[in-house]
């Protein structure tokens, strides 16, 4: 391993890649054409990333690198981990809904690596916001959920645009997959596959809950209470089902999340930061949240619609028991239904005791402040900020994120109330900001 490679590593705190990663690395390495299978939560980008790092010029004045995402969050994640190793090389990030002009300033010094969703790549290329005739690597990441959500006449017309094309590497954790035409493989690819490992395999349990009432609310009520500690994520087939299993829940007395394609994007960002630092244990999302969120510690998936596919199913169960730890997964049936053939013939039944109590609500809360990292804020002003002015301990200071224009802080729910009476007057850096309690 390159002595930068082992710097990175540290940066990530990682202390040696898996035996996927490193086989991804010597076949990204020596070859133009590679397919990378491997499970959901094995630590692809990462085994992508460094790889690509070698492969960058320094100094280049245009784009090199383009990662295309089926997300926005996949691509979020993607620029974070290439942020954290610490490169020296500029990554923009773009995606529909962010604010195009903001995308338009940051492309203007052309980044080497560019991250984005089909649609706005498309988008920025039809705008000559970059030059795409410079890049040479083009990687599709889970591009057979991109192909899914029907982006490939976008991506059709991004590989018409690059004429430079030297290196594709596509990424799935979906063994059956088709690569699509547009992609025109000149060589033999070259597969990474390690869909069949043990070692990366996810370590989860599977088990049934049943229902004797086609509509599962009271028992996903019940499930819930039954989980006494961990945070769950819940699956819904629709958005229309994740919206009324939430509101079920909340009224029921249960605080949870919603998470789906249809919501604004800071709906989305607010569910997913308070999901993350644990200001809700219990998130009801669509497939959107199967894929591209690196949300560590979740203990519970819960299926409440089975997916379409056997596919989908597993990148479900991904989003725990990720690189190697352990979690559950639980089916929540109606008794008469008929399950897929790809699902065992009997499954562990579980029967929940009666009349649970409530879950205790979450030790921390999380609150929303108006401004980010383009207003000149970051971490450090908000823990002193917090400490000095919100009368917080530092001990009551949870998770903060801080995003272009907006920053989310996790406080200890005790001192939520307190906190905001105190800083609502107070000023940041000589600017007054809009500070609430996210929801």
């Amino acid at each position: 391993m390159k002595e930068t490679d082992k710097n990175i590593l540290q940066k990530l705190g990682i202390a040696a890649l898996n035996p996927m990663q490193e086989d991804a690395v010597a076949k990204i390495t020596a070859h133009k054409e590679v397919l990378l299978l491997a499970p959901t939560g094995s630590g692809k980008t990462l085994a992508f990333l460094l790889p690509l790092l070698h492969q960058l010029k320094k100094n280049y004045p245009k784009v090199q690198c383009l990662i295309l995402s089926p997300s926005r969050e996949l691509a979020l994640q993607t620029g974070k981990v290439w942020k954290n190793m610490g490169t020296a090389f500029k990554s923009v990030v773009c995606y529909g809904k962010h604010d195009m002009q903001t995308e338009i300033d940051e492309l203007r010094e052309a980044p080497a690596l560019l991250i984005g969703t089909p649609g706005r790549i498309a988008d920025h290329i039809r705008r000559n916001s970059f030059d795409a005739s410079s890049i040479s690597v083009i990687i599709l990441d889970e591009f057979d959920k991109s192909l899914s959500l029907g982006f490939e006449e976008e991506m059709s017309f991004i590989f018409s645009s690059v004429p430079s094309l030297e290196r594709k590497i596509l990424v799935s954790a979906t063994a059956s997959v088709a690569i699509p035409g547009f992609v025109a493989v000149t060589d033999e690819l070259v597969v990474a596959d390690h869909l069949s490992s043990h070692l990366d395999q996810p370590k989860f349990s599977l088990q049934a809950v049943y229902s004797e009432q086609k509509d599962k609310l009271q028992k996903l009520f019940d499930l819930l209470c039954y989980f006494s500690e961990g945070s769950v994520l819940v699956f819904c087939n629709h958005r229309e089902a994740v919206e009324r299993a939430a509101a079920f829940i909340k009224e029921s007395g249960i605080q949870c999340a919603a998470f789906h394609g249809g919501m604004e994007q800071m709906q989305r960002e607010q569910a997913l930061v308070r999901f993350q630092n644990g200001s809700v244990r219990y998130l009801i999302a669509t497939d959107l949240a199967a894929r591209g969120l690196d949300i560590p510690g979740i203990a519970h998936i819960v299926h409440y619609h089975l997916p379409a596919t056997e596919a989908e199913f597993i990148h479900r169960n991904g989003r725990t028991a990720r690189m190697r730890a352990e979690g559950e997964a639980w089916l929540l049936l109606y008794r008469e239904e008929t399950l897929p053939a790809w699902l065992p013939e009997k499954l562990p039944e579980v029967k929940l005791p009666k009349q649970l109590p409530l879950p205790l609500p979450a030790a921390w809360a999380t609150i929303f402040i108006n401004g980010g990292k383009k207003d000149k804020l970051n971490k450090v002003d908000l823990v002193g900020f917090f400490l000095q002015k919100g009368g917080l301990q530092k001990e009551e200071l949870g998770l903060i994120v801080v995003k272009d224009h907006v920053s989310f802080i996790a406080v200890s729910r005790k001192k939520q109330k307190s906190l905001l009476a105190l800083v609502q007057d107070q000023k940041i850096k000589g600017q007054k900001y809009r500070i609430a309690l996210a929801r």
